[in-house]
């Protein structure tokens, strides 16, 4: 049957979105699947993440069901992707790619997994660090040390398992998103290192009004939004915006 269905490139693929009175197609390993009758692709998107024209044979291995779901819909065609990727000088060895096909776990998810925590701990520094200026309580001044430590101590997990996820899920590629998110982390980790450590050479820095202490708050207000980049691209790649502008 196979061989009388209409064969796919990935850029061919990409035209089947559902606009302009298109049908909506997918694919899933091999299969091209028409999908225009499911309410869950009206528009071309499945749950503001997925597009339609898109091979979702990685994604499916994420999804809170089976691909079995899929034979419900009709196939259409067959994906080629020979000639489509780029050539595999920055895939993962063959040891490793068997390593993660054994245990998918480790392919995706360390990464979301970990980054909750420095992101959480590097917002509650600045944010307690406002309520101990605003006070004047000293509980908020270690409290916000404390986040601070704790912060830069998942960051040395978290930072490796996004170059890991870089590397097997996107080839290393020079993604704007990722390589935004790059450079801010590292820079925001040598920023919140130099307060850290600074603050516990010097106890007063945090007490006092001077040009330091000055500086030093400026250290810890200045780890918010660089934060907030970070978490910023991090969301465009999981839930880009071009999906909620599908019509």
């Amino acid at each position: 049957m196979a061989d009388s269905l209409r064969r796919f490139t990935l850029e061919e693929l990409k035209q089947f979105n559902g606009e302009n009175g298109k049908p909506i197609y997918v694919a899933y390993g091999e299969r091209v699947i028409d999908v225009t009758a499911s309410r869950l692709w009206r528009g071309g998107t499945h749950m503001k993440r997925h597009q339609a024209g898109d091979d979702l044979t990685e994604a499916m291995a994420e999804a809170p069901h089976s691909d079995e779901v899929l034979s419900r819909f009709p196939q259409v065609g067959v994906l080629v992707r020979e000639g489509e990727a780029e050539p595999d000088a920055g895939a993962s060895p063959r040891w490793l790619e068997s390593v993660l096909d054994r245990y998918p776990f480790f392919k995706r998810h360390p990464h979301p997994m970990t980054v909750h925590f420095p992101i959480v701990l590097l917002i509650g520094s600045p944010f307690f660090t406002f309520l101990y200026l605003l006070t004047g309580s000293k509980g908020f001044e270690i409290t916000a040390l404390n986040c601070l430590g704790g912060g830069l101590l998942f960051s040395l997990v978290v930072i490796p398992t996004g170059f890991f996820t870089w590397w097997v899920n996107y080839l290393h590629r020079p993604l704007r998103p990722v390589l935004i998110k790059i450079y801010t982390s590292i820079t925001m980790f040598l920023v919140g290192l130099t307060a850290f450590i600074w603050r516990l050479a010097d106890p007063s820095i945090a007490s006092g009004r001077t040009g330091a202490s000055i500086l030093y708050f400026i250290l810890i207000f200045l780890l918010l939004p660089m934060i907030l980049v970070i978490a910023w691209h991090g969301a465009m790649l999981t839930f880009p915006l071009r999906a909620e502008h599908r019509k």
